[in-house]
């Protein structure tokens, strides 16, 4: 099969033939259909993942259709369009057995514990637990950028920090985590503030329902506590700077979401915290079982995914389109078509 191979850190990666992987007992093997383009790939590259093990195939968030399917799989069979979330839990740990996949101290994840989506076709391990059936009417494109960045901000916005309608809701960084979270917050009937350098993608957060748009040049901590402050904040880009703003920016007994990953060494204004009431939330990724969901509110309209889907490249662009991300991420959704 065709992949997108890294061969050295931060060097230019080349697409080449490689073996396809095995259906081995309890994994299937997907066709992948589309393919996300995400930061964490970037950051994979560029060697600052101590699981991956060059030579290395990326890519983590996927749609396909299924090609082969291992011995004690039931339930699915070749054909089936799937997609999974990031984290493929083990589904045997206590964590798993009670509902929270996301934190399996088992899992795997493609592009990074094995060869990822950059290619033709990509391995699902303890795939009883982890495959989503779509609908037949999502497309390949829009169900890619469901296994990352929209489901992870479907479960940060939605099931951790509990958004309610007439809320403000602080979303820092608009890359596809935070405008997917631009999207569900304003859905769910929240006041949404965004705050980012891109003007193009704060253009693409007022089309999805940001009510206020704020840059770093701004004072955004004066600007969202002139507003009554934030019920809810979300760091989606994950710097210690805006995470201090963000603890900044909260009402009293307001609740903070770390979606994005922190440097090892950050301070914070713990005195604050602790008398203001404030909460400090991590999130990470979605579990399968809890996506029907959030494919109903795609099936109902409430949720359009498909939006953030801003640019398809076919396979032989992705090494560039990778490199690229280190000058900047391009404004919403980039899908690779293998």
């Amino acid at each position: 099969m065709r992949a997108v191979v890294v061969s050295e850190y931060g060097v230019l990666p080349e697409v080449r033939d490689v073996p396809e992987p095995s259906a081995d007992a309890g994994s299937v093997v997907v066709r992948v259909e589309a393919t996300g383009l995400c930061r964490s790939d970037w950051h994979g590259w560029m060697g600052h993942d101590p699981d991956i093990v060059l030579p290395h195939v990326p890519g983590h968030e996927f749609a396909g259709t299924i090609a082969a399917v291992g011995a004690g799989v039931a339930g699915w069979a070749v054909g089936d369009r799937v997609t999974t979330p990031f984290i493929c839990a083990c589904g045997q740990c206590e964590q798993c057995l009670e509902g929270n996949q996301q934190v399996c101290p088992n899992q795997l994840q493609p592009g990074f514990n094995y060869w990822g989506s950059f290619a033709e076709y990509v391995a699902v391990p303890y795939a009883s637990v982890n495959l989503v059936r779509l609908p037949d009417e999502l497309t390949f494109a829009t169900a890619a950028g469901l296994g990352c960045r929209f489901a992870t901000s479907f479960r940060a916005v939605h099931q951790v920090a509990r958004v309610a309608a007439g809320e403000r809701v602080a979303i820092f960084g608009c890359g596809g985590v935070g405008l997917s979270a631009v999207m569900i917050a304003a859905a769910l009937g929240a006041e949404v503030i965004a705050i980012d350098t891109n003007e193009a993608a704060l253009d693409l957060a007022r089309s999805y329902g940001a009510v206020h748009t704020l840059t770093p040049a701004a004072p955004v901590v004066g600007a969202i506590n002139d507003l009554g402050g934030a019920h809810v904040t979300i760091d989606a880009l994950g710097s210690a700077e805006i995470a201090q703003q963000a603890l900044e920016s909260l009402r009293p007994r307001g609740r903070h979401v770390q979606i994005g990953l922190l440097p090892t060494a950050v301070t914070l204004n713990a005195g604050r915290l602790i008398a203001q009431e404030l909460t400090w939330l991590g999130s990470h990724g979605m579990p399968a079982h809890a996506y029907p969901e959030m494919l109903a509110l795609v099936a109902t309209g409430n949720l359009n995914p498909a939006q953030l889907v801003t640019r398809t490249i076919p396979l032989t662009e992705t090494p560039t389109a990778l490199t690229a991300l280190t000058t900047g991420t391009p404004p919403g959704v980039t899908i690779i078509t293998p």
